[in-house]
């Protein structure tokens, strides 16, 4: 039986070998990251940083019969971080105030920075300037005086980072829907409102 032609030796191209380390250390990269991750996870047992609604309550809710309206209402909003190792700051905070759909103001607040496992208040007086309501409008207001309750709702966002040691920093949005039912009698309300992360 003949045996079979051999042809010459064919070596690897070195560029083939560069390739292959560089994946192999590429693939090492991302495993040592993610133990890094795993473990820093397990130790600092990180919670998402939270607003809520503390408190509400109003002060004066005035219609016309010149269809105007007008409203003071006092709101605290907490700004909480139940991270026991890790401190939080907050940005980007804007929510706005509606009445049935029209808008009485907006709520802002700087950039600041909330320790580990505290919460900072943020005070909130707001006074609305004259609001022009449409006939519908109007009639949702003398509804609010008759029953005297007003329902106003809290709607926006606020962004929180904090930073992991080694492992480095997180981001969330952090989002705020919320009916406020507020007696005319100026009665505090501490409704059960808190943002959602995303």
């Amino acid at each position: 039986m003949p045996k079979p032609v051999l042809g010459p030796e064919r070596r690897t191209n070195p560029l083939i070998w560069c390739v292959a380390l560089l994946c192999t250390f590429i693939t090492l990269a991302v495993i040592i990251t993610g133990i890094i991750v795993f473990i820093g996870f397990i130790i600092v047992r990180p919670k998402v940083p939270q607003m809520s609604v503390a408190s509400a309550n109003i002060d004066t809710f005035a219609y016309d019969m010149s269809n105007l309206l007008s409203i003071k209402v006092s709101i605290v909003i907490n700004a909480e971080n139940d991270n026991v190792k890790a401190h939080a700051t907050f940005y980007e905070t804007i929510y706005t105030l509606y009445f049935h759909d029209v808008k009485v103001a907006y709520l802002r607040a700087d950039p600041f920075d909330v320790s580990k496992n505290s919460t900072i208040p943020l005070y909130y007086p707001v006074e609305s300037t004259s609001i022009a309501l449409t006939p519908q409008e109007g009639a949702n207001a003398e509804v609010a005086l008759n029953q005297r309750l007003v329902v106003l709702d809290l709607k926006g966002s606020s962004r929180t980072r904090w930073r992991l040691g080694l492992v480095g920093s997180v981001k969330f949005w952090l989002h705020l829907n919320c009916k406020l039912k507020l007696p005319l009698d100026g009665r505090t309300i501490y409704p059960k409102c808190n943002t959602k992360s995303r």
